[in-house]
């Protein structure tokens, strides 16, 4: 026996049509290129170690906080113009402006204990995880 299976085209594609229609896109200022700090972030027993990429920042730009298991990442690329009189702009794609990026992480983290390294255009994080309180039990009277 031959299994008939009805076809639609919009079906699937519809979802992705309308994904990010009315949202608006997050951009750096004076470009139309979207701001996206990508992240991989890894779990281990002692914590996380999160790499992001931020190409293009100095590490003063830089700016990470930390809030119980909340971790803002935000960067400002700063534009250079190093123009010559002779020479004429016909095309520039590189941005400029500030980015950011929050997420949150399952368990809380010791921002005493964190660390920051900035090498190559990606930023390294190790977050170690917050010690697990003991649960304490109270008799009662």
């Amino acid at each position: 026996m031959i299994n008939i299976a009805r076809f639609s085209p919009f079906e699937d594609n519809v979802d992705d049509l309308l994904r990010g229609f009315f949202v608006r896109p997050m951009t750096f200022e004076g470009s139309q290129t979207p701001a996206q700090i990508r992240i991989d972030v890894k779990e281990d027993d002692k914590g996380y170690t999160v790499h992001a990429d931020i190409p293009g920042v100095s590490k003063e730009d830089i700016h990470v906080d930390i809030d119980g298991s909340q971790v803002s990442i935000s960067a400002e690329v700063k534009r250079r113009l190093e123009q010559k009189e002779s020479a004429r702009v016909l095309k520039t794609e590189r941005f400029y402006g500030k980015a950011s990026r929050s997420f949150a992480l399952a368990s809380e983290l010791d921002a005493g204990g964190a660390q920051a390294k900035y090498a190559d255009g990606v930023l390294e994080l190790v977050l170690p995880k917050k010690a697990a309180t003991s649960a304490k039990q109270l008799t009662i009277q």
